[in-house]
C-alpha cells in the first residue's frame, strides 16, 4: 500500500481496495477521513473539509442527505445574508427537501431539479418564486461542488422558467392628479402622496420612521424596509447601499406629512396603552406595521374605483413618480437616486419608453438656444 504525505498535510494513503484515504485534523481537535477514487480528487476532498472547518461548518458525511447538506447549507449562511434574505431561504430549503431530501447529493439529476420546479408551479407558486428557488440551489450546490462533495453542479445544467414580465402601468399627469384629488382626507393620503412624489418602494415607504423625516428641512432618509416574506413583519436594511438614500420633499408631500402626524397622534391618545409605538410613520390601526394586502385589498383598490381609474399595482404609483419625472425632462442620474437604482442604466433600462419624450424635449431646447426655426 504506497503511503506519502502531500504538502505535510493529513495523512494520505491508497488503500487495498484501490480508494485513496486522507486522515486529517480539524481545528477544533476532531479527527477524521475522507476517501476518493483518486489521490488528487482525495486531496480535493482534505482542503474542502478544511474551507468548511474555516468556515465553521460541521463536517461532512458519506450518508449525508440532500436535506441534511442543505440544512447545514443554510446554518452557514444565516451570518452572510440579511435576515430578510435568510428567512427567504428558509422557505426555499423547506420547499426543495420536501421534495428532495431523502436522496444523497450524488444522487441528483437534472431530471430531479426539473420535476422539482415543474411540482411547485402544478402547485400554483408564480414562476418568479420557482425562479428564486433555482437561484438559492444554484447556490447551494455550487458550494457543494467547491466542497468536493459533489462532482459537478446539476442545477446549474436545468434552465429556471422564464421571467414574467408585470406590465408597466404608470398615471398620466391628469390621472395622478385626478388619484391625489380623490385621496384627500384619506388616512393613507400621505402614503400615496410620498410613493408618488418620491419613487419609494413600498417596504421603504412601511419602513419609514419619524426619527428618519425632517419636515423643517423638508427630507427623510431611507434607513429601513419591511417585509412580509415569511408571514411576518420583518424589518430589514435597504436592500443596496444606494437605496439607503436622502430624498427631498416637496411642499406637496410635506403638508401631507403634517397633517397625517395629527391624524395619528389623536389616533394614538384615543387607543392609549393599546397603542403599539414602533415610531412608524404609517402604521395600522394600533400602531404596527401596515399589511401590504389589507392596503392594496381594502384601501388602494376601492379608492381606485371610487375614482374611475385603471386599476394598477401599488408598486406602479413608483413608475409614475418616474415617468412623470422623466417625462418633465429631469436628469436620468436625479431619478436614478430618487429612486434608489444601484445605476443610472438601470433606470434607463427600466424606463426606455419615456426616452422619445426626453429626445423631443431636448430638441425643443435646442431650438430655443439656436434662435429658432430660420
Amino acid at each position: 500500500m504506497a503511503k506519502r504525505r502531500a504538502n505535510g498535510e493529513g495523512y494520505v494513503a491508497q488503500r487495498k481496495d484501490g480508494r485513496w484515504e486522507c486522515k486529517i485534523v480539524l481545528p477544533d481537535g476532531t479527527r477524521r477521513s475522507v476517501y476518493a477514487k483518486t489521490q488528487r480528487e482525495v486531496l480535493a476532498k482534505r482542503d474542502a473539509e478544511k474551507d468548511r472547518a474555516a468556515a465553521g461548518l460541521p463536517p461532512t458525511s458519506e450518508r449525508q442527505t440532500v436535506g441534511e447538506y442543505l440544512a447545514t447549507w443554510l446554518a452557514g449562511k444565516k451570518t452572510q445574508v440579511r435576515a430578510s434574505t435568510w428567512k427567504r431561504y428558509a422557505i426555499d430549503v423547506r420547499d426543495a427537501t420536501a421534495d428532495l431530501g431523502r436522496l444523497k447529493p450524488a444522487q441528483l439529476t437534472p431530471a430531479h431539479i426539473q420535476r422539482l420546479y415543474a411540482r411547485r408551479l402544478d402547485a400554483g407558486v408564480s414562476k418568479m418564486t420557482v425562479r428564486h428557488l433555482h437561484a438559492v440551489l444554484h447556490d447551494a450546490f455550487g458550494d457543494a461542488v467547491r466542497w468536493s462533495l459533489v462532482a459537478r453542479n446539476v442545477v446549474a445544467l436545468v434552465d429556471p422558467p422564464k421571467a414574467e414580465r408585470h406590465e408597466m402601468r404608470a398615471f398620466d399627469e391628469e390621472q395622478l392628479r385626478a388619484f391625489l384629488a380623490a385621496a384627500a382626507g384619506d388616512a393613507l393620503e400621505a402614503l400615496y402622496v410620498l410613493a408618488v412624489t418620491t419613487g419609494m418602494r413600498q417596504g421603504e415607504l412601511f419602513g419609514l420612521r419619524w426619527q428618519d423625516v425632517d419636515l423643517e428641512k423638508r427630507m427623510l432618509q431611507v434607513r429601513q424596509t419591511i417585509s412580509w416574506a415569511t408571514g411576518t413583519a420583518l424589518v430589514s436594511d435597504p436592500k443596496t447601499a444606494k437605496s439607503r438614500r436622502r430624498i427631498e420633499l416637496g411642499q406637496v408631500a410635506v403638508d401631507a406629512l403634517r397633517a397625517h402626524r395629527t391624524r395619528q397622534l389623536e389616533a394614538r391618545l384615543a387607543r392609549a396603552s393599546a397603542w403599539d409605538d414602533r415610531g412608524l410613520v404609517f402604521a395600522n390601526e394600533v400602531g404596527g406595521a401596515l399589511h401590504p394586502s389589507n392596503v392594496t385589498n381594502r384601501r388602494f383598490r376601492p379608492l381606485l374605483e371610487r375614482a374611475h381609474l385603471p386599476r394598477i399595482r401599488f408598486h406602479d404609483l413608483r413608475h409614475t413618480a418616474a415617468t412623470t419625472l422623466l417625462g418633465r425632462s429631469v436628469p436620468t442620474k436625479i431619478v436614478s437616486e430618487m429612486l434608489g437604482h444601484s445605476s443610472t442604466s438601470i433606470t434607463a433600462d427600466v424606463y426606455s419608453h419615456v426616452t422619445p419624450t426626453m429626445q423631443r424635449a431636448a430638441a425643443s431646447v435646442m431650438d430655443a438656444a439656436v434662435g429658432g426655426t430660420r
